[in-house]
């Protein structure tokens, strides 16, 4: 029997994701969690194999690759697959530096859920179609690759800071984050803040 630990801020959410697993003959949910210190007692208490982890956890509690790293750095951890909305580049990474095994988006078939949740459960790496093709794109020789801080300047133009605010954010200077915005204007082909968030949003490098 797989046994599995729920992260989602969703009760509903949890509901269904429970129902529909619990009706396989070898999975079984044994906890549920809708943030990281909940998740972090659950997953001691239970010693689930798989943790089904969301990303977006509104309330301002802790994100889904913040608990995914935390249950990664436990002694003999469960794997985590990742079950989220989200397709950007920005989570993917995020997501899967943090020690997720798989990703899979909410809108997979349940047969898929299943068969996500079983391959993880062996050690073996699951990706969504879409989560897949982003990863080969930057990987593919020649392919104009934005940054993992270059996406976090992306993230901070799409909420509207200025520079000052941005250097601040990120414990750089004012002429290191020009320097950024200078590469990502290129990698883009854009000429202003506007332009690289619309693009980084358009080709999903950011979410919108």
């Amino acid at each position: 029997m797989i046994r599995i630990v729920l992260v989602d801020d969703h009760p509903v959410v949890r509901a269904g994701l429970r129902a529909l697993i619990d009706g396989q003959d070898d999975l079984s949910v044994v906890g549920e969690a809708d943030g990281l210190e909940r998740a972090l007692a659950v997953v001691g208490a239970d010693r689930p194999d798989v943790v089904l982890m969301d990303l977006s956890l509104g309330d301002g509690k802790a994100g889904g690759a913040e608990i995914t790293a935390a249950v990664r750095a436990l002694p003999e951890p469960p794997e985590v697959l990742v079950l989220t909305t989200y397709d950007t580049e920005s989570d993917i990474l995020r997501a899967l530096e943090a020690g997720a095994r798989g990703y899979l988006l909410k809108d997979a078939p349940p047969a898929e859920l299943f068969a996500g949740i079983r391959a993880t459960a062996r050690g073996e790496t699951v990706l969504a179609p879409s989560v897949a093709a982003t990863l080969v794109r930057r990987t593919t020789p020649g392919a104009t690759t934005i940054t993992e801080r270059e996406v976090e300047v992306l993230e901070l133009l799409s909420r509207g800071l200025g520079n000052k605010e941005m250097a601040r954010e990120l414990f750089v200077s004012e002429a290191t984050v020009k320097s950024h915005l200078s590469h990502i204007y290129t990698k883009l082909g854009v000429d202003t803040r506007a332009g690289a968030v619309a693009a980084a949003i358009e080709r999903r490098i950011i979410r919108a």
